[in-house]
């Protein structure tokens, strides 16, 4: 049997997404957090019912329209349902993985926050084939397929009814993940600088690595990129005429060359110019660790 093209995974599951992305919304004033999973940062750890129950969801939607899909997720070690995917990994050529992240942003999400959103990709053996992202309290969403370009649209609307996304430098505002606070020196004479752990606030809404789809943001600098995430906005930038690359600028790495589903630290930029710049930060930053 033929494997499904990126597109009609898209196109099957946008409608479940959207009862997905509805049910986030109302639930949101009265979520209460689980017990955080083990992790890094604060970030990292947060973890509330809406992620467990939106990736469940999406998991019978999988399940039923497309039942010998691979399939990731990133709450896959509690999931019910893992067990009845044909594997969780990337496969040979054009054997597709699906993967999702159910809330990016869980302590966004949270904290009452609304740039939150919900994550599907298609990744090939070599680099991603298509990604979704839901802004639910926005009630807007992007995707992109590989070398078609990037569409944003309400969330009503049909992928045929999305309207082109070309991100520009329009902010002067990089974002820098967990432990990049080191560039920042290096970066405050030309940009306004917002730091993932010391600029986050529970009641002052910051933000995050989608920004860079919406004009909030020029830069992003993260230690890794996820696939389920980092990985996938990188692939929206990049569609949308943006530029993305590892720390030393070299192109970002055959997904199958990656461990642990995530690709090395990466730099996600409007421009050549805000990317040079990222680039001589890090630069910078790697030297001064040297001399000292």
């Amino acid at each position: 049997m033929p494997h499904p093209t990126p597109r009609l995974i898209l196109e099957s599951l946008l409608p479940h997404l959207r009862v997905a992305a509805a049910y986030a919304q109302h639930i949101q004033p009265h979520i209460s957090a689980r017990p955080d999973k083990e992790a890094d940062n604060f970030f990292g750890a947060a973890l509330s019912d809406a992620d467990l129950s939106v990736q469940t969801f999406v998991e019978v939607a999988l399940l039923g329209l497309f039942p010998n899909i691979r399939f990731y997720g990133e709450e896959y070690a509690r999931s019910y349902n893992t067990k009845y995917f044909r594997a969780i990994d990337l496969g040979e050529q054009d054997d597709y993985l699906v993967t999702l992240d159910p809330i990016d942003g869980t302590q966004f999400y949270l904290d009452g926050h609304s740039n939150y959103q919900i994550i599907l990709s298609v990744l090939n053996r070599d680099d991603f084939e298509a990604v979704l992202a839901i802004t639910p309290a926005q009630q807007t969403y992007y995707y992109a397929l590989r070398g078609q370009g990037c569409w944003q649209g309400r969330l009503e609307d049909s992928l045929e009814d999305c309207q082109p996304l070309r991100i520009q430098p329009s902010s002067s505002t990089i974002f820098l993940g967990w432990q990049m606070q080191a560039l920042i020196p290096q970066l405050t004479d030309r940009y306004t600088v917002i730091h993932a752990a010391t600029s986050y606030s529970k009641t002052v809404q910051i933000p995050s690595v989608n920004g860079i789809l919406t004009g909030e943001l020029d830069g992003v600098v993260i230690r890794k990129g996820q696939f389920i995430d980092g990985s996938a906005l990188a692939f929206l930038a990049r569609e949308a005429g943006g530029i993305a690359t590892i720390h030393d600028g070299s192109p970002l790495p055959p997904l199958h060359e990656c461990e642990n589903y995530h690709r090395p630290g990466l730099i996600i930029a409007a421009s050549p110019t805000v990317h040079q710049d990222l680039l001589e930060a890090i630069r910078a930053e790697q030297e001064q660790v040297m001399i000292n």
